[in-house]
């Protein structure tokens, strides 16, 4: 039976297909892995851990040189992705009918599902697209984790002001740690990062499938229409839109794709932002199955959507390979087109 060659042969498969199962698992038969032991531990509770020890690894192929840029591209991915979303509940507020509503949505559900991105699917796909120094910008977009981006999109707006405790600056060092101790170590001796670095791939489908734990598709039923139409925008504009802005900047297009989809702690932010101001308590209960519903939706969409777009990079002159090379293989490669032409 030929499992690996089967998950191969599907985009992001590795990610995808154990994340599809987990969540049907989750869905139909929730508490069959949930039986304490090493089965719990490794089976739903160990996204965190192996991500982090993913981070780690990653870190110990990261030089100075490919820290700048791993800098560069994660805040761009954070800014980006949190302008779009901005931009789109502004102008759900401005159009907004007598219920407070637009096409359905609550504008609080479009700017905490469009600014929060999951960063597991990230790292799964700049894992098997993209080069290390995409993997290192992943801490930056923790930042967008909770309510905090959303609660200083509303204040921008004049709707609110900051609140105390939605954001922690030790959060964002305990999501670095890992990576800079990977860095660390690389730095210090490069035979023990390729000896961490040799397949560290293989975390992926375990991560993936603790991640589907997570996962509900009853979310999609209870969060309607609406909620689905918010994991298809989020898709379609942070991510298509990241995708865009990549390949102009010369940057792995996959890799700004992959920041389309919405987290599964974005659920959370409607009640906290109910919390610090209580005008907001009669639209967070449909904005929270609303966001559900896009995690759900985007969760599912966006492993299809990247797929379509690494198909159709493959198509070009050095195919998907070429945004992984380094600058003067790059040069190199536009020079033989040009001399073809």
């Amino acid at each position: 039976m030929k499992i690996k060659a089967t998950l191969d042969r599907i985009p992001g498969g590795m990610m995808v297909v154990p994340l599809l199962l987990a969540a049907s698992v989750n869905t139909f038969f929730p508490n069959i892995l949930r039986i304490g032991g090493f089965t719990e531990a490794l089976f739903v509770n160990s996204a965190s851990a192996l991500i982090a020890l993913f981070l780690l690894i990653a870190g110990t192929q990261i030089n100075l040189r490919t820290a700048k840029a791993s800098v560069a591209k994660g805040v761009t991915l954070l800014s980006v992705k949190w302008l779009l979303g901005v931009a789109v509940g502004l102008l759900a507020f401005w159009l907004a009918d007598s219920n407070g509503l637009f096409l359905g949505l609550a504008p609080i559900a479009i700017i905490g599902a469009m600014t929060n991105s999951n960063g597991g699917l990230y790292i799964a796909f700049a894992g098997q697209y993209g080069k290390e120094e995409d993997k290192a910008a992943y801490p930056f977009l923790a930042l967008s984790d909770g309510p905090f981006l959303t609660m200083v999109a509303l204040s921008i707006f004049g709707a609110m002001g900051f609140a105390n405790g939605l954001f922690s600056p030790m959060s964002f060092v305990a999501v670095l740690l890992p990576l800079a101790v990977g860095i660390l170590l690389g730095n210090l001796d490069k035979e023990m990062g390729d000896f961490l670095y040799k397949g560290s791939d293989k975390l992926v489908p375990f991560f993936a499938f603790a991640l589907g734990m997570g996962i509900n598709f009853s979310a999609i039923i209870k969060g309607g229409l609406s909620g689905i139409l918010l994991g298809v925008i989020t898709v379609l504009l942070t991510g298509g839109g990241l995708y865009l802005l990549f390949k102009f900047l010369g940057w792995n297009p996959i890799v700004g794709a992959a920041e389309g989809s919405t987290a599964g702690n974005a659920v959370g932010t409607p009640a906290a932002i109910a919390a610090a101001n209580v005008s907001f308590a009669p639209i967070a209960e449909l904005a929270t199955v609303q966001i559900a519903a896009s995690v759900v939706t985007t969760s599912i969409l966006l492993p299809i959507f990247i797929g379509f777009l690494a198909k159709r990079l493959e198509k070009e002159k050095g195919g998907l390979a070429k945004y992984n090379m380094s600058v003067k293989e790059r040069r190199e490669l536009e020079a033989s087109s040009v001399i073809e032409k």
